[in-house]
């Protein structure tokens, strides 16, 4: 098996709407295999087989943490009942826009993913669960959702079978922590939207204190495709360790932002220069932000731009791949201006549950405003990294962690930009 540069199929597997017109119409998006993946996996196949048919494929969760779908599924506690799938559709990473035109464009494919995932996990209840202003997008759910329930696609007794499903949405109120997914699960019992201590982890103790598997909305979207054409079809998409297409979020300085499905191990060079046109006005790239807000910054030289974009190479120059919402950052952006912009975001997102992070981004935010009004001294940026260091590997969730990660590596890779805004 050839690690990477192996071609993707013709046309897109996720973003299919952008070649086949309205797919997001229930008819047109049957006469183009839809549902097909369902019947068989209800009709043809027990639910670990499904299970099994996710492992083979090597999908990995496209939220952010990578981790692998199929695994993840097996976790769950089959001694107790019911079971619940959520699908995670709080978009809220500054930078990230990719399952918003999913569920906007090809959204029947989405919910056959869903759909996939709990019979697989024997759920007969899931839930999509999307940020407070995706209300127009859960309203034409919920209208896409009766359709399916009309047609027999979903409701009692599929396709014949004794299963039943139900899909209901659930707004949030635009809190970006819930996106973290035991935020998300309190969120939705109607409690603050704050991360639980864990163990014990969603599949044995989650929604209701159920079993639940949570799984990000382009991770569902993989899955009728996989059942469909098969685990080994899929794995000859990416890299053998990161299979599969991705859709990655460029913005920034660049010629033409937008979301881009390709495969995983496609380089930041081909991203950046081939499908996003390049840095405006001929200008310098300076920095990669490789997962939105809460990446690192990379610097942006030839081995980084030569860097596959995969699971497994972005951690060599010093970041995470995370959601792939990559932002490019070209000579004329000062880094401390950057990553005070990155700090207020997570200040005002922190849910106060944890004291370092709520604390640390509070003095961060003091801190970086004096640095970037160039009112600060080089001992207020080693206060800064000082502060930071200390939030590291103290919170319950990941935000804390994110929160960071601009600030450490900006003062340690960029330190030249600091020193030229700070006073003597």
């Amino acid at each position: 098996m050839n690690d990477v540069g192996r071609e993707p199929p013709a046309g897109h597997i996720l973003l299919r709407h952008r070649e086949i017109p309205e797919i997001d119409n229930l008819e047109v998006y049957r006469q183009n295999g839809g549902f097909e993946a369902l019947r068989k996996a209800v009709t043809l196949m027990g639910p670990d087989e499904v299970t099994e048919e996710v492992k083979t494929s090597g999908l990995r969760g496209r939220g952010g943490a990578g981790f692998p779908t199929g695994l993840k599924w097996t976790f769950i506690d089959y001694d107790r009942y019911p079971h619940y799938v959520v699908a995670n559709a709080d978009e809220s990473e500054p930078g990230t826009y990719k399952d918003r035109e999913i569920m906007e464009g090809n959204p029947f494919q989405f919910l056959e993913g869903v759909a996939i995932c709990a019979y697989a996990i024997r759920a007969e209840t899931a839930y999509i669960y999307l940020r407070g202003e995706f209300w127009q997008i859960a309203e034409s759910l919920d209208r896409q959702i009766e359709a399916l329930e009309r047609s027999g696609f979903l409701g009692d007794n599929l396709f014949g079978t004794d299963y039943s499903l139900r899909i209901s949405t659930h707004l949030g109120a635009g809190a970006y922590i819930c996106g973290e997914e035991t935020a998300l699960l309190e969120s939705m019992e109607g409690k603050l939207g704050q991360p639980r201590l864990r163990p014990p982890f969603p599949p044995s103790f989650g929604l209701y204190g159920k079993p639940t598997v949570v799984n990000n909305v382009e991770t569902l979207t993989n899955v009728p495709m996989i059942i469909k054409h098969g685990g080994d079809w899929y794995r000859n998409i990416g890299t053998e360790k990161s299979t599969g297409p991705k859709i990655f979020s460029l913005s920034g300085n660049v010629e033409r932002p937008g979301n881009y499905e390709l495969p995983l191990g496609t380089t930041f060079r081909e991203l950046i220069y081939e499908h996003g046109g390049g840095i405006p006005n001929g200008r310098l790239i300076k920095a990669i932000m490789a997962a939105g807000a809460s990446s690192s910054l990379i610097v942006a030289n030839d081995e980084a731009l030569d860097t596959k974009m995969d699971y497994e190479s972005v951690p060599n120059v010093g970041a995470q791949l995370g959601s792939a919402s990559v932002i490019v950052i070209d000579d004329t952006v000062s880094i401390p201006w950057l990553i005070n912009k990155t700090i207020h975001f997570f200040k005002h997102e922190s849910c106060g549950k944890c004291t370092p992070c709520r604390e640390g981004n509070y003095w961060m935010v003091h801190l970086t405003e004096r640095i970037a009004q160039g009112q600060a001294s080089m001992n207020d940026v080693e206060l800064l990294y000082d502060v930071a260091s200390q939030i590291k590997g103290k919170c319950l969730c990941a935000l804390g962690e994110f929160s960071i990660e601009a600030v450490l590596s900006g003062i340690e890779r960029f330190r030249t930009d600091f020193e030229q805004v700070v006073a003597d």
